[in-house]
């Protein structure tokens, strides 16, 4: 059976000087800060997005505004364009007459 693990702090048991515990101590730091630099660049990343996504709405939202002004100031279904003159549905050829056969 192996022997149990005792861990008595301030009988000289843990000792910072230990090769092994100094290593591993080290190499826990490094993990720890490592951790919170990929916290800190999804953070980053995520606020990123949201500054992004909240610029793109407000820009569309001034398209929308425009675009209904323009719209609200015709009936909705016409533009006042005094050089087009009068268009047709199937692109202003008149249609003659279907010959009769």
């Amino acid at each position: 059976m192996a022997p149990t693990v005792q861990w008595v702090i301030g009988k000289g048991d843990l000792s910072v000087s230990d090769p092994s515990t100094y290593w591993l101590t080290v190499t826990n730091i490094i993990l720890g800060l490592v951790t919170l630099i990929g916290c800190a660049a999804v953070a980053i990343g995520v606020l990123q997005e949201l500054a992004a996504r909240a610029k793109k709405r407000t820009a569309l939202s001034k398209l929308d505004r425009e675009v209904t002004d323009l719209v609200a100031s015709f009936d909705g279904h016409a533009f006042h364009v005094p050089s087009l003159g009068v268009t047709m549905a199937d692109g202003g050829e008149e249609l003659g007459k279907k010959e009769e056969r």
